[in-house]
């Protein structure tokens, strides 16, 4: 049986846009939707005094309100897609790391109710895609990247021998959207190198893009044979990955970067090139857990 697709709701704008865009990857995928509210109300009905207010506290009919709305709002999408919800006793990104055990991707919106004017990305939005052991999809972006319409899929190639998962991921995704995927392998020149380095031979610069087109045919060689139905474009451009892959994101439909989770590592474990992404990029973002 396949895992369900898990949107995060809370009601705001940004988490509605989120369903939306969920509704759309479920049905493309072939997978259920359930639909997850976090309230900590149940922990403190206990202590309300009794009468008829007690029986239905008003978190209790806001949080049955918001997952009922956002059903309601799935339903009307695509009818065929299984729609389940749930309201879960617990802080909003303790209860979706929880969720993500059992998740096929957690997907979020970019923003929660109440957060500070100014704020790039809601910190439960951050929290989860940093910490998360399944793919978190971050839906934000313009109108053109959230609607699909560029019909490309965004991968960030990391090192061939921690890549496995996130590339099969991304060719996932470009084989259910019958899109494009471009792969794009960063690569930088130190500066205090120069052809008189021992182990260089010739420009540096052509050794460095040299070694990035090998990191790039190690990654695609299995994957292209799984699946030689999905288009794939190469790149390897020189330079910081998160700014290459930032401004790429604006002809994209969905960039995707993996993230490393280390063992008993409790933190926040996101690279410089998914916290950028995922504060700035023009359509939504993937971010894929790792193990190293």
């Amino acid at each position: 049986m396949e895992l369900p697709l898990i949107v995060g709701v809370d009601g705001s704008a940004s988490s509605l846009v989120a369903v939306d865009w969920a509704v759309d990857e479920a049905a493309r995928h072939g997978l259920p939707l359930r639909l997850v509210y976090a309230s900590l109300w149940e922990r403190y009905e206990g202590a309300a005094p009794s009468g008829s207010a007690a029986e239905h506290p008003s978190e209790e009919v806001l949080a049955d309100n918001i997952v009922g709305s956002a059903a309601e709002r799935a339903r009307r999408r695509n009818p065929e897609v299984k729609v389940s919800t749930e309201v879960v006793p617990e802080d909003a990104a303790s209860a979706l790391l929880l969720e993500g055990h059992n998740a096929s991707a957690l997907v979020t919106g970019s923003r929660g109710r109440g957060q500070l004017t100014g704020l790039l990305l809601g910190s439960v939005s951050l929290a989860v895609a940093s910490r998360a052991h399944c793919p978190v999809i971050v839906v934000r972006g313009d109108k053109a990247g959230l609607a699909g319409s560029h019909e490309r899929i965004l991968l960030g190639a990391g090192e061939s021998a921690t890549g496995g998962e996130v590339v099969r991921f991304a060719f996932r995704e470009a084989e259910a959207r019958g899109c494009t995927l471009d792969v794009v392998r960063a690569w930088r020149c130190p500066a205090h190198e120069t052809a008189a380095h021992p182990l260089l031979s010739g420009d540096p610069a052509h050794y460095h893009e040299e070694q990035a087109s090998a990191v790039l045919d190690a990654l695609l060689h299995d994957p292209m044979a799984d699946h030689p139905g999905v288009r794939v474009r190469r790149h390897t451009v020189e330079g910081p990955a998160r700014k290459a892959l930032l401004h790429l994101s604006a002809a994209a439909d969905l960039v995707i970067v993996g993230a490393q989770r280390r063992s008993g590592h409790l933190g926040l474990q996101l690279g410089r090139v998914g916290h950028t992404l995922l504060h700035h990029a023009a359509c939504p973002v993937a971010i894929v857990p790792q193990r190293v």
